[in-house]
């Protein structure tokens, strides 16, 4: 499953490459549009193995990252103890099943490079039960102006290795309990957001404050390394009144915004970097676009004017640029912004109001959440804002015309045709409920007829009785093969999240607390979560989900029940597939970044993952 194509440049020789032009490194150098075409290696974390061992009632399954910049044909030998417990080095997967073995056995795992064995990795993470428990502190409840009473859950989170030990570390945004949709009105209480290490050790506490109001909308953050220092930054909204994880106010600390309703619609919007350290706010701009006239986004009590999204794009095709976003039932703003030497500097900005894109269907095809990718394949990414595309450069890309929808895929849906493919449901009763495009073009492929509101949609190969991605939503029955033709009658038992989780390239079902294989006479559950909650209501969404530890395949992260955990779970089944760690494929990593953004969707990669799928690709990748 391994090898790429001969003529490839391997990633090493190419980051040796980039090295000797002094574009490697912390340096501050922007790459200019040349010489990201030239250098299509791209900039990517530089990872420990990450090594799980996950306890069974047989023994351990031991499991590794191949990373971007390993060899093609670097193979493996595993260490219980400082004692090799394989027969022969591993070169098939990136796991090994250590039979009889008990759940407090200590592994390591050293590649083997040339015939050479190196150094030891980190020690593997011990999932003795199953899942591993990282503790958490929910904040101090309180009572808002009008005398409401709240306490705090976990929510929404995302990964980066905040303090550059090679390890990733988890970002969680604490949301009330009397968090609102935009569309309701009342006070809530603040959004609270923590970095916290896989020990359970809390790096800082950022508190918003009163003037960013609580829900799925209003707080987009984005974790990445941005400026190539190998920690990853964290940029959030922020206002008047936000406290930063030294205790540093932003703006204004008396400073009171909030109308009698609830809504923030006046005072100060703000955009800040914080630093993954220690959670100190960096730099601070202006939030763009500002809210102007709240009537001009599509209603004058404050719903649609804070419908905000976020992203993270590799828009010369090399480092990682920072979007924020604005509006997408009416008119839609998308702000890019490269963070660089300690500084905000804006790329671009597209806004569906301006001469050049007014009036041509770009505005009110927003979704509730983005997704990032290299649509037309120029070695560079766009940002696939629902029913339409905005290009590399800032510039409309395409447009449907169909409209705001709840949920939609992007990556290779259809790998017996060349580039991506985007799913997508619509909201819009007099446009077709579902369709499948083009992501070059926007061309749609096929779609199905209009039937009202149709909330949820998922595309990805769950069965493998039909070639490439199986397609299916709530309005419609069945499940379609990437052509639009039913291929089998029974809808899968949800609509919801994904996750690679048994020992086959074909993806399960994700949905509230557990994981199912979908069979087209039933379901088979192969994990239901122990002592946890999902979040976000009737979404019934993981606090994250996505390859983050051990090999290619997908952990899955919920809130204990008693919100003093983030439970983690990795796959207990072995696997003969190897794929290099899905982290270092850019366009499923931004895909972890945006997981969070308003209605929270799984992650795609580049390239197809399922039945009868060819050799995955390796990824041209360096690290700082």
């Amino acid at each position: 499953m391994s090898h790429p194509h001969k003529h490839r440049r391997r990633p090493l020789a190419l980051a040796a490459a980039l090295a000797a032009a002094g574009l490697l490194g912390t340096g501050l150098t922007t790459l200019t549009t040349d010489t990201a075409q030239a250098a299509t290696a791209r900039q990517a974390e530089a990872l420990d193995r990450g090594v799980v061992s996950v306890h069974t009632a047989d023994g351990n399954l031991v499991g590794w990252r191949w990373l971007g910049t390993d060899p093609d044909d670097v193979a493996f030998n595993v260490y219980r103890a400082g004692t090799k417990v394989n027969s022969s080095p591993v070169t098939g997967s990136t796991t090994y099943f250590h039979a009889g073995a008990p759940a407090q056995a200590d592994y390591t795992v050293r590649a083997v490079v040339n015939g050479v064995e190196q150094g030891d990795s980190v020690h593997a993470i011990q999932f003795r039960a199953g899942y591993k428990d990282v503790p958490v502190s929910p904040p101090a409840g309180g009572t808002t102006p009008d005398g409401v009473s709240y306490t705090y859950e976990a929510n929404d989170a995302s990964v980066g290795d905040l303090d550059g030990d090679g390890a990733l570390d988890i970002v969680l945004k604490w949301q009330p309990t009397n968090a609102k949709d935009n569309s309701q009105a009342g006070y809530t209480g603040n959004t609270i957001v923590d970095g916290v290490r896989l020990d359970g050790t809390r790096l800082w506490r950022v508190d918003l404050g009163r003037n960013i109001r609580s829900g799925a909308h209003y707080t987009q953050f984005q974790v990445y390394d941005y400026d190539g220092d190998g920690r990853a930054e964290v940029a959030m909204k922020t206002a008047d009144g936000t406290k930063d994880g030294t205790g540093a106010v932003i703006g204004s600390s008396s400073a009171d915004h909030r109308n009698s309703s609830g809504y923030v619609l006046s005072g100060p919007e703000y955009l800040t970097m914080f630093d993954g350290r220690t959670g100190k706010a960096m730099g601070t701009v202006d939030y763009v676009p500002a809210r102007g006239t709240v009537s001009s986004w599509g209603d004058s009590y404050g719903n649609r004017v804070d419908r905000f999204l976020a992203g993270t794009a590799y828009l010369d095709g090399s480092r990682p640029s920072l979007i924020m976003a604005r509006g997408y039932y009416t008119r839609t703003v998308v702000a890019a912004w490269d963070w660089r030497g300690g500084s905000f500097t804006r790329r671009w900005t597209f806004d569906t109001n301006s001469s050049t894109n007014s009036g041509k269907g770009y505005d009110g095809q927003g979704n509730h959440q983005l997704s990032v990718a290299d649509v037309d394949g120029d070695g560079k990414d766009e940002i696939v804002y629902g029913a339409m595309a905005v290009d590399d450069d800032g510039g409309a890309l395409w447009t449907t015309r169909n409209g705001h929808g709840d949920a939609m895929h992007v990556g290779d849906l259809d790998p017996s045709r060349p580039g991506l493919e985007e799913f997508k449901v619509d909201e819009d009763g007099s446009k077709p409920s579902s369709w499948m495009a083009d992501a070059r073009t926007g061309q749609v492929v096929w779609s199905t007829p209009a039937g009202g509101d149709n909330g949820r949609g998922v595309s990805a190969d769950i069965w493998s009785g039909s070639a490439g991605a199986e397609s299916w939503s709530s309005a419609e029955s069945g499940i379609r093969n990437p052509k639009g033709t039913v291929v089998n009658g029974r809808k899968p038992s949800s609509t919801n999240f994904l996750s690679w989780w048994d020992g086959d390239p074909v993806r399960e079902l994700l949905d509230g607390t557990r994981i199912d294989k979908y069979g087209t006479s039933g379901d088979t559950r192969l994990l239901t979560g122990s002592g946890v909650a999902s979040n976000n209501g009737t979404k019934a969404t993981p606090v994250l989900s996505g390859d983050i530890l051990g090999d290619w395949r997908e952990e899955v992260v919920w809130r204990t029940s008693d919100n003093k955990a983030l439970r983690i779970y990795s796959t207990p089944y072995d696997t003969d597939t190897r794929i290099t760690t899905l982290l270092h494929d850019t366009q499923y990593r931004t895909a972890l970044a945006w997981q969070n953004t308003a209605y929270n969707q799984p992650p795609h990669p580049s390239f197809f993952i399922g039945a009868g799928m060819a050799r995955a690709p390796r990824p041209a990748v360096f690290t700082p």
